[in-house]
């Protein structure tokens, strides 16, 4: 399409800014672009295509397809309904903490284009959940399914986590068609800690708990868990195991990862530009080897949805075959542009005509 083109022409003057810089004047172009709904509306139908086959229903939710953006491309929930008008199903917003947090210091994101790749250590930098609440509420009606995830503040101790989430789900449920509790990200001191089955268990226990007493207008607010790359397999099954007997909604697999043995970008692999996660083509492989053993364990019982190294329908093809009920995209945005998930659901179609699948949900976890 020709948004494609022109979206070559103009990455490289893009990539001569500062990556946050570049990030920053790309969404204020998208959101001047499409200042209102009825101009979101008209992006949206000339960039993606209206197919009942894309459709899925999961946790009691309808997407027109099964894109989204992935969580950290909105961290402050500054621009809630402009992703409709590039054709996102739902967008993630966050992480969003209790207080405001500026995260790491700056340099803190790189671009590694011979990889398709980028390396953050952003940590969680958000003005907090009382501002995201007022961001959200001038932003109703909702174009598009709206998703927050939620974290601990990275001054709060892990012992303190639970009282974290919760001060965000009282501040932000009402707004909230699902949540994403973030309990892997390497670059928030200790998170990762999280994962670990004794812990995981009292802090799902204490937010699913609250969840059931404070139900919204469609019942509790479905609360997924987004997982590390990382894990060993023992700890995968386990975690599995613990989310299907709690209730949790279903899993995000998987966040960015802290192995660079994929590189080529021999500044990255070094170390040269310090520690952090990496997202993009490296991540890949792994991210779909976690996929595929987490629904080979849940089955249907569990929805999950993938991330990380999802730049093509063929890309998105498999990780639905593999188990994904729903795709959420970061790094390819970045490198694809603006073009990216109508280019996508387009490659999609083709690979339905050609299977005989009568919708996509039909296909999911068919080659787990």
């Amino acid at each position: 399409m020709l948004i494609d083109a022109l979206y070559r022409l103009a990455r490289p003057a893009l990539f001569q800014l500062a990556p946050e810089a570049a990030h920053r004047f790309a969404c204020r172009a998208l959101a001047a672009a499409a200042p209102t709904p009825t101009a979101r509306a008209r992006w949206r139908r000339l960039l993606v295509p209206t197919d009942d086959r894309l459709a899925i229903e999961r946790f009691g939710l309808r997407f027109a397809h099964p894109i989204g953006l992935a969580a950290g491309f909105d961290k402050d929930a500054a621009y809630p309904n402009a992703w409709a008008a590039l054709g996102f199903a739902f967008a993630e917003f966050g992480t969003i903490t209790p207080r405001p947090c500026a995260g790491q210091p700056r340099p803190r994101l790189f671009r590694l284009p011979i990889d398709e790749a980028l390396l953050n250590r952003l940590g969680f930098p958000n003005p907090g959940a009382a501002a995201v609440a007022a961001r959200l509420r001038a932003a109703e009606p909702r174009e598009l399914v709206w998703a927050i995830n939620v974290g601990k503040h990275p001054d709060t101790p892990v012992e303190g986590a639970l009282e974290d989430v919760l001060a965000v789900f009282e501040t932000l449920a009402p707004w909230a068609d699902f949540f994403v509790l973030n309990v892997s990200s390497p670059n928030s001191p200790r998170l990762r800690q999280l994962q670990e089955t004794a812990r995981l268990r009292i802090l799902l226990e204490g937010a699913l708990a609250w969840l059931r007493t404070h139900p919204g207008p469609r019942g509790p607010v479905p609360l997924l868990v987004k997982i590390a790359p990382d894990l060993e397999d023992a700890a995968l099954d386990d975690l599995a195991d613990l989310a299907v007997d709690l209730g949790v909604a279903g899993l995000v697999a998987t966040n960015s990862t802290v192995d660079r043995g994929r590189l080529r970008s021999e500044a990255a692999r070094s170390g040269a530009l310090g520690e952090g996660g990496l997202s993009g083509r490296p991540l890949a492989p792994r991210a779909e080897a976690v996929l595929r053993r987490l629904y080979r364990r849940v089955g249907d019982r569990l929805p999950l949805v993938g991330v990380g190294g999802i730049f093509d329908a063929e890309d998105a093809w498999r990780r639905l075959r593999a188990g994904a009920s729903l795709l959420e995209l970061y790094t390819a945005l970045v490198y694809r542009g603006p073009g990216v998930v109508g280019a996508i659901l387009r490659g999609l179609q083709r690979r339905l005509d050609r299977s005989g699948a009568p919708s996509l949900a039909a296909v999911v976890g068919c080659d787990a």
